[in-house]
């Protein structure tokens, strides 16, 4: 049994495809093949059920490829440890970040991080929730940026900050000339959302309940692809739309599109990170901790937080006050 024959049962598992697996273990298919009968015949059981139109795994073969996944990792961690032992900032990290997230705080992490680790290299990954989860699982990524809830067994969460929600408002709509608009009363209005999968979705109907609940919501909401696409969408008048904060800051332009604070007590994510508790570089998690929390981004957050709570008092510059360009 080798880890190369355990790396083929899993591609296969995932694939349910003899010739995709082999193609994304980059062998050619009878070398894949061969390999896949050759651990079946050491172990004495059949992991994969054949036939001419399907491949299916095994009960036992579930639990062997489970377990082959497991290894791979602690395989991995070996690997990682010895690299770490030379120095934890050196080598590149693999971070990922869901898609309401990476676009707006990719910027500002950057030149953070090539101040405090310049030897350390980012390969970065945008993803839905479940998509990052998996890869994390799998050893594909070392730490990923979240919204939570997450749970995950054999992973460590931080906690990272509290991004308040803010609706973004077309040109001409009635509430524009408000101070702050209730969360309760949003359903009243055509509502731009992220599709099905985005956990911002989520967020947004669990903080606003009245969107999925009203008799005429289907009218009401339409599906955008990304948040920037909804802002576009929205500053060409074809609804409002609820963004976090940090996806209404730092566009400069025309007054096409508006953001507008709820009422307290606002909606809000808290954003977090989640790594492999055997992940073997604990400095490289702190210093990416350090740098996400002292970035600008959650900077202007906070303070967009304080402008949100006492924008009816006109404390600063009131939030709705600031302009984005469609």
């Amino acid at each position: 049994m080798t880890l190369t024959e355990l790396r083929y049962i899993i591609a296969l598992a995932q694939e349910s495809h003899f010739g995709r697996a082999a193609e994304r273990c980059f062998v050619s298919q009878p070398t894949l093949s061969i390999a896949v009968k050759k651990l079946e015949d050491e172990l004495g059981v059949a992991l994969f059920e054949r036939s001419k139109n399907a491949l299916q795994m095994t009960p036992v073969g579930e639990r062997v490829v489970e377990q082959a996944q497991r290894v791979l990792e602690e395989a991995q961690s070996i690997k990682e440890l010895a690299k770490a032992g030379q120095d934890q900032l050196k080598t590149p990290l693999r971070l990922g970040a869901i898609y309401t997230i990476g676009p707006y705080l990719f910027p500002h992490l950057i030149p953070r991080l090539r101040e405090l680790a310049p030897e350390m290299p980012l390969y970065l990954e945008e993803n839905l929730t479940e998509v990052l989860r998996g890869k994390l699982r799998r050893g594909e990524l070392d730490v990923i940026v979240i919204a939570l809830p997450f749970e995950e067994p054999d992973v460590l969460v931080r906690s990272l900050y509290d991004e308040s929600f803010v609706l973004l408002l077309p040109p001409g709509h009635p509430w524009r000339e408000r101070s702050a608009v209730q969360a309760s009363e949003i359903h009243n209005t055509r509502l731009l959302m992220l599709g099905e999968g985005h956990c911002f979705r989520d967020q947004v109907l669990e903080a606003c309940p009245s969107v999925g609940k009203a008799p005429d919501s289907e009218a009401l909401v339409t599906e955008g692809s990304s948040l920037e696409t909804i802002r576009h969408m929205v500053a060409s008048g074809l609804g409002a739309s609820v963004v976090p904060f940090s996806a209404a800051t730092g566009v400069s332009g025309t007054d096409l599109v508006q953001v507008k604070p709820f009422s307290a007590p606002s909606p809000m994510r808290t954003l977090a990170l989640a790594w492999r508790a055997s992940f073997p570089r604990p400095k490289a998690i702190d210093i990416v901790t350090d740098s996400i929390r002292s970035c600008s981004t959650v900077a202007d957050n906070q303070a967009g937080a304080v402008q949100i709570e006492d924008s009816t008092r006109a404390r600063d510059m009131p939030v709705e006050s600031r302009d984005i360009a469609g």
